[in-house]
């Protein structure tokens, strides 16, 4: 048996073969050719090159830490060239030479990778839009496709905890300079909330669109202001004269007549309405508030509704689409019958509300009880929930006031029922 010290030096020479020079070429890899068994060939360093029975050719680095030989893979040639293993090992070295585990460390490097790929601003995104906030679905849909169109494009596939102010900065100013300014300050109120729920998940740690607030210069909004008194005749009989077809006009004199939100209006279901009881009961999902709002029929409403049910009542809407009528009039359809009218930058749909408002203020009424109609909603639920149920019939009595309001300064040949 041979002695411990011959067994030393035949492993150390060869070590030294294997680990040590001649340097290894391109052209010795290229024509190195596999074996029954893996076989290595060394180049510098203790690197060396791993040749497989399948053919594989691995770039293998011998290291010894705290007393202990180890291998550490580095990559596949010839993915990984020559050049790039042997800058590699430099790497790895650095590592040894810092009592770093260049194995353990490559484990770190990916586990960050894959958590980097999980927290791009998409992901993290994708992540806060689903986490079921109380929207309504043209919000939703809203949301996503500027999300889509615009920001995703840019910054959607980056590590959200990478992202700059700069490049958030650049994701608003070309959204508005294309004059699209109220996406614009939507868009950077949106990010913002994605990088505050990425901070609150730690993938993230500061929120860039923060620098950034007034960087979108809005122009003042222009709200139509309430019709006149004086002009209220004048609208009523061109409202009678439309002779369009659809629903557009009778969702126009209900809207009128209760001074709900277009939007509201447009879902409107026959489900939702009993006309025994002459109450209108607006699901909180329908709402702006997310709060139900219940509102009295005056008898006018009760008449145009009346009417209404012979033409649409087997369906679901009130006023459906013309062109589809399994959803309701869009929110536009209502505004264009305004303009067709003559009426257009005079009053809108929504002025309605505040034409209703400003009049019934005038004609005495609490101001509580139209803010109630308004469905100005009040912050305190269980307040707002008690003034709903203790002030149903003094509103009741202001709708049908209102609705004979209009009555009375309708040109006596324009009923206000359904044409």
């Amino acid at each position: 048996m041979p002695s411990r010290s011959i067994v030393s030096k035949i492993v150390s020479n060869t070590y030294s073969l294997l680990y040590s020079h001649p340097m290894l070429s391109d052209t010795k890899i290229r024509q190195s050719k596999p074996q029954d068994k893996v076989y290595r060939i060394a180049d510098q360093k203790g690197l060396c090159i791993e040749i497989r029975p399948s053919g594989q050719k691995i770039w293998r680095y011998r290291y010894r830490l705290a007393g202990k030989a180890s291998m550490y893979t580095i990559g596949e040639y010839p993915a990984v060239t020559l050049a790039a293993a042997r800058a590699m090992v430099d790497e790895a070295r650095l590592m040894v030479a810092q009592g770093l585990n260049p194995n353990v460390q490559k484990r770190v490097m990916v586990a960050n990778q894959i958590t980097t790929d999980q927290n791009t601003f998409q992901a993290v995104a994708e992540r806060w839009m689903g986490m079921g906030h109380t929207w309504s679905s043209r919000y939703q849909k809203h949301v996503r496709q500027v999300m889509e169109d615009d920001i995703f494009p840019e910054i959607g596939s980056l590590p959200i905890d990478k992202i700059t102010s700069q490049a958030c900065m650049r994701v608003i100013q070309k959204i508005a300079d294309r004059g699209a300014l109220t996406v614009a300050g939507l868009a950077r109120m949106w990010m913002g909330a994605i990088f505050r729920h990425g901070i609150t998940t730690l993938c993230c740690e500061n929120d860039p669109t923060l620098p950034l607030t007034g960087l979108v210069k809005r122009k003042p909004v222009q709200h139509h202001q309430p019709l006149k008194p004086v002009d209220m005749p004048r609208f009523l009989a061109a409202l009678d004269a439309y002779k369009g077809l659809g629903f557009v006009k009778p969702a126009t004199k209900l809207m009128m007549l209760t001074f709900v939100r277009t939007a509201e209006i447009c879902s409107a279901a026959w489900e939702d309405v009993d006309l025994d009881k002459a109450v209108w009961r607006i699901p909180a999902e329908k709402m702006k508030m997310r709060t139900e709002h219940i509102v009295p029929l005056s008898r006018q409403a009760v008449e145009l509704l009346t009417e209404l049910r012979q033409r649409s009542g087997h369906r679901h809407h009130i006023f459906p689409n013309t062109r589809r009528p399994m959803v309701g009039i869009s929110n536009t359809s209502i505004n264009r019958l305004i303009e067709s009218i003559g009426f257009s930058g005079i009053i809108s749909g929504h002025s309605f509300r505040s034409t209703a408002a400003t009049m019934l203020r005038e004609l005495g009424f609490a101001d509580h009880l139209v803010e109630l109609q308004l469905a100005h909603t009040d912050r305190n639920k269980v307040r707002a929930s008690y003034n709903h149920a203790k002030h149903i019939e003094e509103r009741r009595a202001m709708m049908q006031d209102w609705a004979d309001y209009i009555d009375s300064i309708t040109p006596k040949d324009t009923p206000i029922s359904a044409a």
